[in-house]
């Protein structure tokens, strides 16, 4: 990566046309060849950027990017402040705490969130549309899918519904129950679900991570 902090001018040349006045700002230039602008504000967000695959023409004051379609950024510099090259190497992406699969895991362990009783027959239950978060058993023996979503909403329901269609049309574990499990459901998906005999479940993402598994061990 390459930083560059100048007062510079930008002018932007394409399906539109926008200008920057003169002043201090930081020029980024990635791996990737994109070119952004920032402000010392706006938190991530560039005034002014060329995605890749572009081109970085530089002449004496003057950058020059340009994109496959033609379009163009031009960076004026007036005064280069600072000029640095640093080898970030290969980031290893960002590891969200308490996504979808790590809660799904955390039920997993702890299924008793989800009812009194209730055992894991299965994760990720494979089935023609999808696989099902979670495929438990209740203690009268009914079979019961468990849709885990972080946020519950219209589309988490809809998607469980789905599920539940397919999965009570075999006979082996018809009939089949749907739990909508999320650390919060939006009003109307509450509704839409209970429309549809479905049972909402709020987990706390927090309470799960501490308590301990009800899985029985040896040791």
């Amino acid at each position: 990566m390459r930083l560059v902090i100048a007062r510079c001018q930008v002018d932007y040349v394409g399906r539109l046309t926008a200008h920057l006045p003169m002043a201090i700002r930081l020029l980024l230039v990635k791996a990737d060849g994109s070119v952004s602008v920032h402000a010392d504000d706006r938190a991530y967000k560039p005034l002014n950027w060329m995605s890749p695959p572009c081109t970085l023409a530089e002449e004496p004051a003057r950058w020059t990017v340009t994109n496959k379609a033609g379009e163009q950024l031009i960076i004026s510099l007036d005064e280069v402040l600072h000029d640095s090259r640093h080898e970030l190497g290969v980031d290893p992406g960002l590891v969200k705490d308490g996504v979808e699969a790590h809660l799904q895991a955390l039920l997993a362990e702890h299924t008793g969130v989800l009812g009194a009783g209730f055992t894991l027959v299965r994760r990720e239950y494979p089935t023609a549309i999808g696989p099902v978060d979670l495929l438990c058993r209740a203690p009268d023996g009914v079979t019961v899918a468990v849709e885990v979503k972080r946020r519950g909403e219209i589309d988490g329901v809809e998607q469980l519904t789905r599920y539940l269609e397919l999965l009570n049309r075999d006979p082996l574990i018809a009939p089949v129950s749907g739990v909508f499990a999320a650390q919060q459901i939006k009003p109307q998906a509450r509704t839409l679900a209970v429309d549809r005999g479905i049972r909402c479940v709020t987990v706390d993402y927090d309470e799960l991570r501490g308590a301990v598994s009800d899985t029985l061990r040896l040791f």
